[in-house]
C-alpha cells in the first residue's frame, strides 16, 4: 500500500513537505520548504523534520520558491545524499535562491550571537553552512517537461508545466504497487493563467490520488485588463498627488511580470516622467535568468519583445535603473515625486523594501502596491487588512500611504481555474488539499463537492492517507 504524509503546507500556506512511501518508489518527499516570515535563525532552527534525512531516496522538487525548497540545505546537512529531481530551468533558479537566503540567515545570526555574547550567554551555531547549500546544487538533477524519468525501477516522475514561475511544474510520480500501476499527482503551485510571460499549466487526465494547492480556493482573481486598467488609474492618481510607489514583489516571477507591463506601459507612452528603480540584487540576477529561458515560451509577443526587438526584459523598460549597491538604493529617496520602486521581499518581512517604507509609508502621496499573496502573520499582510501602525526598525511608523493590491498579478490560480483543473480528471481520483490556509480549503472543497462533484480531504500535518 503506498502512503502520503504531510510535514508542511498542510491547513496552512507555506512550508510543503509531502512524504511519498512505497514499495517501489523507496522514501521520496515531494519539496522541502521552510516556513516564512519573521527572522530567519528562529524560523530555520523551528523547522524540524519528523523523518530522517539520511532514510529518504531522493526528492522529488516542484519549483524553486523557498517555501518549498528553503530546507534543502538543512536536509543535506542532516545525511541526505540522493538526487534532488527538478527542471533545469528551477535548478538555475535554485541556486540564487538558496545562495541568498543563506546570506540573510548568515547575516541575522551574526546579529543574534552578538547579542548573546553581550548579554554573556552562549552563542548558537548555523542549521546548515554554505557546503550544503553548494552540495544541494551538486545533487539536482535536471528533468525535461513531458519526459519521464526512472528513479527507481519500477517508478517514475514526469514534470508538467505549472505556469506558476519560471520552472516550476506539475509532478506526476507514476509506480507499480501492489500488482498495478499506480498515479500520484502533485500540483505544485498552479499559475494564473492570465501571466503573459508564463504558459498556462498543464491538465492532465489520470491519477489515483491528487494532491492540489488551495492559496485562492475562495476567491478569483480580476481579469488581466482590468488588473492594467486599475494599474494605469493609480500610477495616475499618485501622480496627481505628487507622490511614489513602492512595490514589494518577489524577486522570482512577479517582478519579471511588472516589468514586462510597465515596459507596455512605456512603449505606450503611458509612463512619461515616472523613473522606474528595479532595488533588488537577487531580482536583476533572476531576471536575467527569465531572459535565458523566455524563448522557449508559447507567447509569440512575448518572444518578439524580449529577443527580436530589445533582447532582455530590461531593455524592454528604457526609463528602468538598476540598483545593485546599498548606496544607488538610498539614492532614490533623494526623488520626492514619480518614483516607482520595484524591490523585496514581496511579503515586506525583510529585504531593500522596508527601508523604502521608511522613508515613505507616513507620507500620504505615496501609495504601496502589493501584486503576490501576502501570507498570514507577515507585514504585508498587516498592510493589506488595513493596519494603521507598524514597528520596523525599532521604530513605530503611522500608515498614510494608499494601500492597493493589483489581484490579477497573482502567480497562483484563483477558484475558477483551480476547479477547472481538478475537473480534468477523468477517473475519479482522490484529493487531498494542501497550500491554503484552512478557510480558503474549506470553501474551495466545498465548491468542488458541489459543482464538480469531487469530495476533498484536508489533511493536518503529520496526517497519513493510503491510496
Amino acid at each position: 500500500m503506498a502512503t502520503i504524509t504531510f510535514f508542511g503546507a498542510a491547513l496552512e500556506v507555506t512550508g510543503s513537505c509531502h512524504l511519498l512511501e512505497s514499495s517501489s518508489t523507496g522514501r521520496v518527499i515531494l519539496d522541502c520548504g521552510m516556513h516564512q516570515g519573521g527572522d530567519a535563525v528562529k524560523r530555520i532552527s523551528k523547522d524540524k523534520f519528523e523523518f530522517e534525512a539520511s532514510s529518504l531516496d531522493a526528492v522529488i522538487l516542484s519549483h524553486a520558491h523557498l517555501d518549498h525548497s528553503g530546507l534543502l540545505p538543512k536536509l543535506v546537512s542532516q545525511g541526505f545524499d540522493g538526487p534532488i529531481y527538478c527542471t533545469a530551468a528551477t535548478a538555475d533558479l535554485l541556486r540564487i535562491m538558496l545562495n541568498d537566503a543563506f546570506g540573510l540567515y548568515e547575516r541575522d545570526m551574526e546579529r543574534k550571537n552578538l547579542r548573546l555574547q553581550r548579554k554573556g550567554k552562549r552563542t548558537v551555531k548555523l542549521e546548515y553552512s554554505q557546503k550544503d547549500v553548494d552540495k544541494v546544487m551538486s545533487l539536482c538533477v535536471g528533468v525535461r517537461y513531458r519526459s519521464p524519468r526512472e528513479f527507481r525501477t519500477g517508478a517514475s516522475v514526469t514534470f508538467h508545466d505549472a505556469g506558476h514561475i519560471l520552472g516550476s511544474a506539475i509532478v506526476e510520480v507514476v509506480f507499480e504497487d501492489e500488482g498495478r500501476q499506480k498515479h500520484l499527482v502533485y500540483s505544485g503551485d498552479l499559475g494564473n493563467a492570465d501571466s503573459t510571460l508564463m504558459n498556462d499549466p498543464a491538465k492532465l487526465q489520470q491519477a489515483d490520488l491528487v494532491l492540489m494547492e488551495s492559496t485562492y480556493g475562495n476567491r478569483d482573481h480580476r481579469d488581466m485588463d482590468q488588473t492594467l486598467d486599475q494599474l494605469r488609474d493609480i500610477l495616475a492618481d499618485t501622480w496627481n498627488r505628487g507622490g511614489s510607489v513602492l512595490i514589494p514583489s518577489f524577486a522570482v516571477g512577479r517582478t519579471q511580470e511588472i516589468l514586462f507591463h510597465l515596459g507596455c506601459l512605456q512603449h505606450d507612452g503611458l509612463l512619461d516622467g515616472w523613473k522606474v528603480y528595479l532595488d533588488s540584487p537577487m531580482a536583476i540576477e533572476v531576471t536575467s535568468v527569465y531572459d535565458k529561458w523566455l524563448r522557449l515560451l508559447d507567447d509569440e509577443d512575448v518572444r518578439k519583445l524580449t529577443e527580436v526587438q530589445h533582447k532582455s526584459l530590461v531593455e524592454f523598460l528604457p526609463t528602468l535603473s538598476i540598483c545593485i549597491t546599498p548606496e544607488e538604493s538610498m539614492a532614490i529617496n533623494d526623488h520626492h515625486k514619480g518614483v516607482i520602486v520595484i524591490a523585496g521581499s514581496g511579503m515586506c518581512t525583510g529585504g531593500r523594501i522596508r527601508h523604502h517604507m521608511k522613508h515613505r509609508i507616513w507620507r500620504a502621496e505615496t501609495t504601496m502596491l502589493f501584486i503576490g499573496f501576502q501570507a498570514q502573520g507577515t507585514l504585508g499582510r498587516n498592510l493589506v487588512d488595513g493596519a494603521e501602525k507598524i514597528r520596523m526598525f525599532g521604530d513605530e511608523f503611522a500608515v498614510k500611504a494608499t494601500i492597493e493590491t493589483l489581484g490579477g498579478f497573482s502567480a497562483h490560480a484563483g477558484q475558477a481555474a483551480l476547479i477547472e483543473w481538478a475537473a480534468s480528471f477523468q477517473n475519479s481520483p482522490q484529493f487531498a488539499l494542501v497550500h491554503g490556509e484552512p478557510q480558503a480549503m474549506q470553501v474551495l472543497a466545498g465548491k468542488l463537492s458541489q459543482e464538480k462533484q469531487i469530495q476533498c480531504q484536508l489533511p493536518a500535518r503529520g496526517e497519513q492517507i493510503s491510496f
